[in-house]
Order: C-alpha cells, then sequence, then structure tokens
C-alpha cells in the first residue's frame, strides 16, 4: 500500500525516533512509505488534528505519489478522521489502528487470533459514533428521530458487543488452561523467569540461545505474538522455566494489552523479569521507560527486574556482569546474537536461582512460622 506518514512535534520525547519508528511500523504491516509530512504545533487542531495548512500539505503529497493511505503518529478521534478521509479523498488510519493490523496479520495461534479480534471489536466500537454521524442527522418522519444512520449505528453496536461477549468467554476458556499448565509447569522447578522488552530487542533470539527452541526470530517489529515457554536445565541453578513475550512499543494500545492479558500472564506470574534492551539504540532510556509503563498496567512492576543489554557487538560496551551498590545483579551485558555474554548469565542464574525460594518451600516456612506463633496456639 502506498503510504503518506503524518507527525507533529509536541515538544514531547524523541520525534525523530518516534518517526522513524513509524516508518518501520507501516512497512511491517507492508505498507511503502513514500514520503513523511512533519510539521510542530502546542495541541492538536480540533477538526483537521494537523491543522488545514499542513492538511493542504499533505494532500499536494498524497496526489503526487498516488497514495492510498496516510497513516497518523498520533491517536486521532473519529470525528478528525471522518474529516480527514473527506478533505484527503483516501483512507486515513491512525498510530492505534496500524499496530492493531500488523498484529492482525502476525498472531497465527487460534488464542492470537481471538486476542487481536477482541482489541480491534474495542478500538471499532469506540468509534462507531463519529464515523456514523453523517448519517445520524436523518429522520425517520415527521416528528420522528431516527432514521436509517441511528438504526444502522444501533444494530453495528449490538452485533459488536454480541460478538465480544462470545469472545470474553472463549478467551476466559484459555485463562483457565494457561493456569493449569502453569501449575503443571512449575510445579518441581525452580526460578520462573520471563523475557520481556521493547519489540525488536532480541528476546527470541536471546530465548532461542537460552533454551536451544526454534522460536521465529526476526530483525522486524512484533516477529513474536505468542508466548512461548520452555523449562531448560542450567548446571548449578537447576531446571528454570522461561517464557519469551510479546514485545512492547511505545503507546501500545490498552485495547492490545487488555486482550492480551492473558498471554502476558506469564510475566505477572515470574519470580525475575529478564528485561531485554537494544544497547545500539539512542532512544533506549526512552523504550525502556515504554516497557516499563506497560509492566505497571498489567500489575507487574514489583516484579524483580534484571536489564540485559543485548546487541553489545554493535556497541563498544563489553560482556559482563554490573551490580548496584548493594551487590545485587542489575544489569548484564550480552549478544545474544553472537553468544558474547552468555556465560555471564548464566552465572547470574545460578546467582538468582540459589537467592530464589520455591512456593512450596516459602508456604512451608509460613506455616512453620504460624505453628510457633503463640497467637495462633491452642490453650
Amino acid at each position: 500500500m502506498r503510504t503518506i506518514i503524518v507527525g507533529l512535534n509536541f515538544g514531547k520525547g524523541d520525534f525523530d525516533a518516534s518517526m522513524e519508528e513509524l516508518h518501520l511500523l507501516v512497512n511491517s504491516a507492508g505498507g511503502e512509505v513514500l514520503a513523511a509530512v512533519a510539521g510542530t504545533r502546542k495541541a492538536p487542531d480540533a477538526k483537521l488534528y494537523i491543522g488545514s495548512g499542513k492538511a493542504d500539505e499533505v494532500k499536494v503529497e498524497a496526489q503526487i505519489h498516488r497514495a492510498d493511505c496516510i497513516v497518523f503518529n498520533h491517536a486521532i478521534s473519529p470525528a478528525q478522521q471522518r474529516n480527514l478521509e473527506e478533505f484527503f479523498g483516501v483512507r486515513v488510519m491512525d498510530r492505534t489502528a496500524l499496530i492493531l493490523d500488523i498484529f492482525a496479520q502476525r498472531a497465527k495461534s487460534h488464542e492470537g487470533k481471538l486476542q487481536v479480534e477482541m482489541a480491534q471489536l474495542e478500538y471499532m466500537q469506540s468509534r462507531l459514533t463519529g464515523l456514523w454521524t453523517h448519517l445520524e442527522r436523518q429522520r425517520g418522519g415527521i416528528g420522528i428521530r431516527g432514521g436509517m444512520g441511528e438504526s444502522q449505528l444501533e444494530i453495528d453496536k449490538r452485533l459488536i458487543s454480541e460478538r465480544r461477549m462470545k469472545l470474553k468467554a472463549e478467551l476466559a476458556k484459555f485463562e483457565r488452561q494457561h493456569k493449569t499448565q502453569r501449575l503443571a509447569r512449575t510445579r518441581g522447578t525452580g526460578l520462573n523467569i520471563s523475557l520481556v522488552g521493547y519489540t525488536n530487542a532480541g528476546k527470541s533470539t536471546l530465548f532461542n540461545h537460552l533454551t536451544s527452541a526454534k522460536t521465529y526470530a526476526a530483525d522486524q517489529l512484533f516477529a513474536t505474538l505468542d508466548t512461548t515457554t520452555r523449562k531448560v536445565f542450567v548446571e548449578g541453578a537447576g531446571q528454570l522455566v522461561v517464557s519469551d513475550t510479546v514485545g512492547f512499543v511505545r503507546d501500545l494500545p490498552h485495547q492490545l494489552v487488555a486482550a492480551f492479558r492473558a498471554t502476558l500472564e506469564e510475566t505477572i506470574q515470574a519470580d525475575v523479569l529478564l528485561h531485554v534492551v537494544d544497547a545500539a539504540s539512542s532512544v533506549r532510556m526512552e523504550q525502556i521507560d515504554e516497557v516499563n509503563k506497560v509492566l505497571k498496567e498489567i500489575e507487574a512492576e514489583h516484579i524483580h527486574q534484571i536489564l540485559i543489554w543485548n546487541k553489545i557487538d554493535l556497541t563498544a560496551h563489553e560482556a559482563g556482569i554490573e551490580r548496584d551498590e548493594n551487590g545485587k545483579i542489575a544489569r548484564i551485558y550480552i549478544s545474544a546474537k553472537t553468544g558474547e555474554g552468555m556465560a555471564q548469565l548464566r552465572e547470574a542464574l545460578v546467582e538468582l536461582a540459589e537467592n530464589h525460594t520455591p512456593d512450596w518451600k516459602r508456604e512451608r516456612e509460613q506455616a512453620n512460622e504460624w505453628a510457633n506463633d503463640p497467637r495462633f496456639r491452642s490453650n
């Protein structure tokens, strides 16, 4: 699809990096970016988001390149989308719709497809009223408020609500299955580890290196959507459970976070999060912040986290372990691609396993404390 990308700089964050990421997102969705139009504003325009002057500029670019689609690097309202499509005469998408489209293309498992459909329906439902405004003005007869547009809007809302209810029921079954599988998998094992991080940081490559698995890993955004879990034996640390999760991105649609909550449950239940960071990225600190925002949204911010500084083969960093002022592991420098630093990572896993108290042992210790507590003794 021939695409023009549009972004406004509101003076927050790294604007150039954000536009570059939008370019990559369009490519990931199968589109071709023909031109980029950028501008600066203090606040969005209520009608056309980018204002009439900048909209004229975008329209000229769209006509020159015969664009099929214009993608905004922002979340735009349904009314703004309608106004822009009427003005440009071509399809308009915002960043949220683009990410949902990529997830829909990449979802392979039945559960993944259901999760993406749920997110798409929630996104669509929130926009129906604005998109149907031009029909809601119609009347059904003299003195009667209503008409084709209004009735069609109600039909669409009802159909979406019914489909969402069915999807929720199916996803609830998957959630119960996940819980049963998790209990069976973690019984008798030691550390439960979850790999998290920004998309394309190298989580799947690291997962394959640790577990000898053959999960799909590629230099592209959202290469992996489904959570993959493997048991792995590490000498000195015993048997560990390692999970590879979906990558995050700035402004990840909340609809996706909600729909993928069952998948992200592996993250919530982990003992340790290995937060994989692209050490070669110029915006790695912003990416770390974005990942932490999502972790907070899924209530996983309290879980012990270690930064894995990946892709050091593209930087001047040397493999090794960095500790905080208390002597605890804070950061590990590795290259999952070349294998540099993997020995140090395994050393760190051994140390983490030694300091980890399994759930069964923790429950037994707590039971012994209660048994010895005078307040709980019978006379």
